[in-house]
């Protein structure tokens, strides 16, 4: 399973290739799980009506990835970690703890992100 960040997302809504196959390919396989926070960082970014629709679609029928309490154990995780002081945010921190307790891999445009993950947990597209 792969846990997408946004930069993925709004390529594949984009439609820019290769992004929009290989994301199409593993949202057809069910091989993506949805995280919420970053649903929700697309609806933030969403134009109009039809664009929260689409995503919110997208956010309904993927596999759902939640975590009990995952903000506080991510805030934990980020400090044991010293991820902020690597410059990166609490979002991206919970998608890497999402990941990691999932054993799932990541796939993000993200350099700081792919930094803090381990060669194994890179989503190599």
């Amino acid at each position: 399973m792969v846990v997408v960040d946004t930069s993925i997302f709004i390529e594949f809504f984009r439609c820019n290739e290769p992004y929009f196959s290989k994301l199409k390919y593993l949202v057809e396989h069910r091989q993506v799980y949805a995280l919420e926070c970053v649903f929700a960082e697309l609806l933030q970014g969403a134009k109009n009506k039809r664009e929260i629709e689409i995503i919110d679609s997208y956010y309904k029928n993927l596999p759902q990835l939640s975590i009990e309490d995952g903000w506080l154990r991510t805030g934990r995780f980020s400090a044991m970690n010293n991820l902020t002081s690597k410059g990166i945010g609490l979002i991206d921190c919970y998608i890497i703890f999402a990941a990691r307790i999932h054993e799932s891999q990541v796939w993000s445009l993200d350099k700081k992100l792919n930094s803090a993950l381990k060669k194994s947990e890179l989503f190599v597209s």
